[in-house]
């Protein structure tokens, strides 16, 4: 498996393994682990959510109980309210990332913390939930990553990898592209 990637730490719900899933495809992970068994594939046909996705094949996702194994070059970061915890807002991160995610119900366990080289925090006022968690960060890396010239900042013709009417909306406006 590849980074970025994200890991979730026995999730709750099929619904926000099936975003966080949409989350990485849609910010450019390569991978979504998760662990614990609430989350069982063979009850479904597909992740809920799944039937929104377009590029959501580009993201390689399993169940695995020993996900760290399966990144042995990465650096595992935690997203964790924790006192030591780095705030998301000044953090680097780092070219190898697995971003690791606790349950919606409780926190990442300290076994699991154990293995991670990074904690940081999403500072909010509230607590986000699972899926908007991931979309957070994941959006924050690639966000830094096209400030720093890491990645590109494409215009928004070209951002989209599906048909999804932009085209015609844009077209509405007058904007007719380069």
């Amino acid at each position: 498996m590849n980074t970025p990637a994200v890991v979730l730490i026995n999730p709750k719900s099929p619904h926000n393994v099936g975003k966080a899933l949409r989350a990485a495809s849609i910010f450019g992970a390569k991978s979504l682990v998760w662990t614990g068994t609430r989350v069982d594939l063979s009850q479904y046909d597909r992740l809920p959510r799944e039937e929104r996705m377009k590029g959501y094949a580009s993201v390689e996702f399993r169940v695995d109980d020993r996900p760290f194994d399966l990144f042995p070059e990465a650096t595992p970061v935690c997203i964790e309210l924790l006192e030591t915890a780095e705030c998301l807002t000044t953090f680097n991160h780092p070219p190898n990332p697995v971003y690791v995610f606790g349950p919606e119900d409780g926190s990442v366990p300290p076994v699991i913390r154990r293995h991670c080289h990074k904690f940081v925090y999403i500072p909010a006022y509230h607590c986000l939930n699972l899926s908007a968690a991931v979309d957070v960060v994941l959006y924050d890396r690639m966000a830094k990553r096209q400030l720093a010239a890491e990645e590109p900042v494409l215009p928004v013709s070209e951002m989209l990898r599906e048909d999804r009417g932009i085209s015609e909306a844009l077209s509405k406006v007058g904007w007719e592209g380069e």
